[in-house]
């Protein structure tokens, strides 16, 4: 036969246990490293996975690890440790942390975006504080008469 297929060319079909898929989806494994136990390829695994059975197998694990998982979440909430009613908490009542971050410009006002009216503001002080600054150095005068000697 010319061209065609070699009888028993390939790499013959691994076995994969539905069993043991179920206990490796149940501890959360990624495909990954169900490939690397299996010994196949993860392409293999998501080939497999088109197939109703071993597609109910891997989802049936799965879930039972979630359930497994919350089971003893909630046992541990139930000892009084706080992380764990914490966590409960904020995924099935909808707490959650937040902090505010109120920020605001010179005085309490509002922030000013403008580049121009900042350095115009800031210009503004400045000249404030160096007339207050002329002032209050400045000799006073008396009666009318310069208190500077001629």
């Amino acid at each position: 036969m010319k061209g065609g297929k070699r009888s028993g060319a390939g790499r013959k079909p691994v076995d994969i246990d539905l069993v043991e898929l179920e206990k490796l989806c149940a501890l959360q494994c990624t495909d990954q490293e169900i490939a690397g136990f299996v010994g196949v390829n993860i392409r293999t695994i998501e080939r497999r996975r088109k197939k109703a059975t071993f597609a109910a197998t891997m989802e049936r694990g799965r879930a039972k690890g979630r359930v497994s998982l919350r089971r003893s979440l909630w046992a541990l909430a139930a000892k009084g440790n706080a992380a764990a009613s914490i966590f409960l908490a904020k995924n099935l009542l909808g707490y959650k942390d937040s902090t505010s971050h109120e920020l605001s410009g010179s005085d309490g006002g509002a922030i000013q975006l403008s580049v121009v009216d900042v350095l115009q503001q800031r210009r503004d002080r400045l000249a404030a504080e160096n007339r207050r600054i002329a002032d209050a150095t400045a000799p006073q005068k008396e009666d009318g008469y310069d208190a500077q000697p001629s």
